[in-house]
């Protein structure tokens, strides 16, 4: 089995449906969306220039935008309208308790040749469709912070009135910083769950084996390197082998050795049921405000 990660580089020579000259906006230029602009010009897909973000909540004179302008070549500004008119593809990244004002604001903007992508958490594409103009070509989407390191794993869900092509054109947008599969919206809040909000406890799970290593004995820096190598490379195993991650426990536990001690350990403390419940909470808090959201 080959892995399931497409390297940017490939991707954007292969591109068939996102093209050089592509415009992207951004509506809200928070953490997620300085991250996904990083990764699409780091990976080449979408040129700087071509991209621009407003964040009617901020100065254009922050320092860290200033810096952020200049180290990535885009646009900002703080006119919403002015996104939705210079882009072909407007990403809605606000968060989820402003999103019907955004739509509100914006609406009379939207024709039917512009892809609006929402990465709200919890908003279903109704809400979309119900404020913007019939037929408005809307796509939801659910990433995570990985895009950031190109790394990020990803769920498209179309709207009903999306072209044939129009899931692919984002799928192939988001799979330059990772990985990106095409969906049913029903999916999406344990998506939200799992991949979502996945990054926060793989950090928790690297922070606590470095302090498990630290406490034997090793040094800080030393125990953080070696805890993170350990999940990246585990990780790119279940990837790229084809084997069910329980084949590959069972191919590291040796009879009586120090693995299988550990995996006891593990299975004494409730760490897989620690981890299930942490995506099934974060899968309800999905839902929960998706109701608020309708």
């Amino acid at each position: 089995m080959q892995s399931s990660i497409t390297p940017a580089a490939a991707v954007c020579q292969k591109r068939k449906y996102v093209s050089e000259d592509m415009t992207i906006g951004f509506i809200g230029a928070g953490k997620m969306a300085q991250a996904m602009t990083k990764g699409f010009v780091t990976s080449g897909i979408i040129k700087g220039k071509n991209i621009t973000l407003s964040d009617v909540s901020a100065s254009n004179a922050n320092p860290r935008m200033l810096q952020f302008v200049k180290e990535f070549g885009v646009t900002t500004t703080q006119d919403n309208k002015e996104v939705v008119n210079k882009s072909q593809v407007v990403v809605i990244s606000v968060k989820p308790n402003v999103v019907n004002k955004v739509l509100k604001e914006v609406k009379e903007h939207v024709s039917k040749d512009k892809i609006v992508v929402s990465i709200a958490a919890g908003v279903p594409l109704s809400t979309f469709e119900q404020n913007l103009p019939p037929g408005s070509r809307v796509v939801r989407v659910m990433p995570n912070i990985t895009v950031t390191v190109q790394a990020a794993a990803s769920v498209v869900a179309p709207g009903t009135s999306v072209q044939l092509h129009d899931s692919e054109l984002v799928r192939e947008l988001f799979q330059s910083i990772g990985i990106c599969e095409i969906g049913s919206e029903y999916l999406l809040d344990a998506v939200t769950g799992l991949s979502g909000s996945g990054p926060a406890y793989g950090f928790i799970a690297i922070e606590s084996l470095a302090d498990g290593g630290v406490n034997m004995g090793l040094p800080r820096d030393l125990a953080l390197k070696l805890a993170a190598q350990t999940l990246l490379g585990a990780a790119k195993m279940v990837l790229e082998s084809g084997k069910h991650p329980g084949q590959l426990k069972d191919d590291v536990c040796s009879p009586g050795g120090t693995t299988i001690a550990a995996v006891q350990s593990l299975e004494k403390s409730g760490f897989r049921s620690c981890l299930i419940g942490a995506v099934e909470a974060a899968t309800l808090k999905a839902q929960e405000l998706g109701s608020k959201n309708k």
